[in-house]
């Protein structure tokens, strides 16, 4: 508690304890709100890509291609934003990349073909990426100030911010051409941006405690989670990684090919397979809401290794139920089981070797996300897309084949 609280002192820049918390406390709202916001759009772009492939009359291969634009566009972006974070600060690179999000996002209904959806895709991937790694780092640097494996509470938020706007996307699809949905969305993040903005624009982000003055004095080679592990930490980070990048395909395959899958392959109405991805976002939403307590009840291990083993056998279901509730069914239990693993895993990898931990591990999780969406693409062109989507419960399974195997891994937690 004395390390806290010259946490929050030193973070606030005040004297006194009285307005230390305040800062912390904002810094966390306006994370929040940026995570959400993140959640929101996406969501926005996914529940309008069966509308947008119809109007570039794109097949299931060419949407695929189109799709890779978004995850090369990312890929790139993420190698960079790391060097970004730590050279500019996390917080900045968060506003300006939400900013660059939002005004991407209006342009893939502008188009005509494939090749143009892919070309304005890279722009709103290199967007993509970029907040997203530079949003885990200050929230690693948050976490690590807090003192309490908080990182969960922010995907859930992101996951949150899925669910509305998969939700609202639903409901106006009948009545909005894609134009006028993402344009509005847009608006409101850039109007989001600027309320929130200013809060991260004021504070850096806070300095983890092993880099403030403590009552014990510490050998200079430790001083760093990174310093402290050079041999391990490289490693440990990638299998961090990995991970990541094993669950996230999951989330991406979902977001874009689960609609079409309970559509074109069960016959359900438009509105029930646009409710699979927001079943699918409810259920993420609540695992991560509950991530905290769970992790301080199972431990990281067993966390990672129950919820890759739940989201496999959901994922299963999903993909092979011959009946559309049971599909949902699936969906939901998938949610569930891949909520907490990103999270720890991208928490793990920041608390090993700070924000280039959290960059590569980043990097590999949400290349996983983009890739996922293209490699079912071309699966479902060879096999069929029941078939494609069990590779999502495959890489599941390895994911908590892999958690299991980092039990005995020793890092410097800030739980």
């Amino acid at each position: 508690m004395p390390l806290l609280n010259k946490v929050r002192t030193a973070v606030s820049g005040g004297s006194g304890g009285d307005t230390a918390p305040l800062p912390l406390s904002r810094l966390r709202s306006a994370l929040t709100l940026f995570f959400a916001l993140d959640g929101f759009l996406f969501a926005g772009w996914v529940v309008r890509i069966p509308a947008i492939k119809q109007q570039t009359g794109a097949s299931a291969g060419d949407l695929g291609l189109a799709l890779l634009g978004v995850s090369a566009g990312a890929v790139v972006t993420m190698t960079l934003t790391g060097r970004l974070c730590r050279r500019y600060g996390s917080h900045p690179v968060t506003v300006v990349t939400a900013v660059l999000l939002s005004l991407s996002l209006a342009l893939p209904p502008l188009t005509r073909s494939p090749l143009a959806l892919g070309l304005v895709l890279l722009a709103f991937g290199a967007a993509y990426g970029g907040i997203n790694v530079a949003m885990n780092s200050a929230a690693v640097d948050l976490v690590a100030a807090l003192r309490r494996p908080v990182m969960p509470s922010f995907h859930a938020a992101f996951s949150l911010g899925g669910m509305v706007g998969a939700g609202l996307g639903g409901l106006v699809a009948g009545s909005l051409s894609p134009t006028a949905h993402l344009l509005g969305l847009t608006v409101v993040g850039l109007l989001l941006t600027a309320a929130a903005g200013p809060v991260l624009l004021r504070h850096p982000s806070p300095a983890p405690p092993e880099a403030l003055p403590t009552n014990r004095s510490k050998p200079s080679n430790t001083s760093s989670p990174a310093a402290a592990r050079p041999a391990g930490a490289r490693r440990a980070v990638l299998v961090f990684g990995v991970i990541a990048m094993c669950t996230a395909y999951g989330e991406g395959a979902l977001a874009d090919w689960g609609a079409l899958h309970v559509a074109q392959d069960l016959d359900a109405h438009p509105g029930v397979a646009a409710a699979g991805y927001s079943l699918f976002a409810l259920t993420m939403t609540a695992g991560r809401l509950s991530g905290t307590a769970l992790l301080e009840r199972l431990g990281q291990t067993r966390t990672l290794v129950a919820g890759g083993l739940t989201a496999a056998a959901g994922m299963l279901l999903g993909a092979l139920a011959p009946t559309v509730w049971a599909a949902l069914l699936g969906f939901a239990v998938t949610g569930l089981g891949l909520a907490n693993i990103f999270p720890v895993a991208v928490a793990r990898a920041g608390a090993l070797a700070g924000p280039s931990g959290v960059a590569t591990a980043s990097t590999l999780g949400y290349g996983g996300m983009l890739l996922g969406p293209p490699s079912i693409g071309f699966l479902a062109d060879w096999f069929s897309l029941p078939v494609a989507l069990t590779t999502v419960a495959l890489l599941a399974a390895g994911a908590a084949a892999m958690g299991y195997a980092t039990r005995n891994d020793r890092m410097h937690s800030v739980s």
